[in-house]
């Protein structure tokens, strides 16, 4: 049994925003294991659905880049000590020089670079994590750097006419999906991408929940099958409410630019990391 210390307790709510007291309950119940008790918090009504919540307190840059006119790009996290470290523009530059070594070749290794930057600098340098997207066929790719550089976005979208992906309207739809990726913080494109697991943990979570007690069993299907659809309307890309307007799906503003252009337009995959998060 782990240890419940005050800053357990203190994560905890961090992570779910449940009070206190039901945090501290909720760790008594299930001996100190963290994510046990985020999962009862969730099935007690206390705690809204945790999505890459458990943050480490690492420092550091999201870096991006976009080459051969949108046909590969790449994302790369860069972790030091201190925010001060972070901001400087030495430390930007480096992280966007790897982002492009990333970019222009597969399985490049940057442990030379690491060494030279800690050396440099002064400071603890480590590459926590890099991935690379290359277009297959017509489509582009994009990216977008947040919040100073602590979230980073990288999408592909994909037409079959050659012609689409240079016009201004499938430039801004790659510009307006990224915004979407950063700020709605999806775990997959559509819900059919979502892993059977991660399904089958959301069900057990919802039909464990306070709101299903005492109601028939006619009824609970029903109330399981809403409570899912409302975790893919939160979770999916393609589900979630556009962020430039809420009452419209990003599925169909997707397919308003489709009809516009006169093709078949689809985001195919997107990459999505934040300074320190749990992976």
């Amino acid at each position: 049994m782990a240890e419940i210390t005050p800053a357990l307790v203190g994560q905890l709510r961090a992570m779910t925003g449940a009070g206190l007291m039901a945090c501290k309950k909720a760790l008594d119940e299930t001996k100190g294991e963290l994510n046990a008790a985020v999962d009862l918090l969730r099935k007690q009504g206390a705690a809204a659905a945790v999505k890459k919540a458990d943050r480490a307190a690492n420092e550091g840059l999201i870096g991006q880049a976009v080459l051969n006119g949108g046909k590969v790009g790449a994302l790369i996290e860069v972790n030091c000590e201190t925010d001060f470290v972070a901001r400087n523009e030495d430390f930007k530059a480096f992280v966007a020089e790897l982002a492009t070594k990333v970019a222009s070749t597969p399985e490049v290794n940057l442990e030379a670079d690491r060494v030279a930057a800690v050396a440099k600098i002064g400071e603890n340098i480590q590459v926590r994590r890099s991935q690379r997207l290359e277009v297959s066929g017509v489509g582009a790719v994009a990216a977008y750097i947040h919040t100073g550089g602590k979230v980073g976005v990288l999408v592909e979208v994909g037409a079959t006419n050659e012609a689409t992906v240079a016009r201004e309207e499938f430039r801004q739809l790659l510009r307006d999906v990224t915004l979407q990726i950063a700020a709605a913080s999806p775990v997959s494109v559509s819900r059919d991408d979502v892993p059977a697991a991660v399904v089958e943990k959301e069900r057990e979570i919802a039909a464990q929940s306070d709101a299903l007690k005492g109601k028939p069993a006619a009824a609970m299907e029903g109330i399981l099958k809403g409570k899912l659809n409302k975790f893919f309307e939160t979770n999916c890309l393609l589900e979630q409410g556009f962020v430039k307007n809420p009452d419209l799906k990003l599925e169909a503003h997707v397919a308003s630019v489709s009809k516009a252009l006169g093709d078949t337009i689809t985001v195919r995959r997107f990459l999505r990391f934040q300074i320190g998060e749990v992976i």
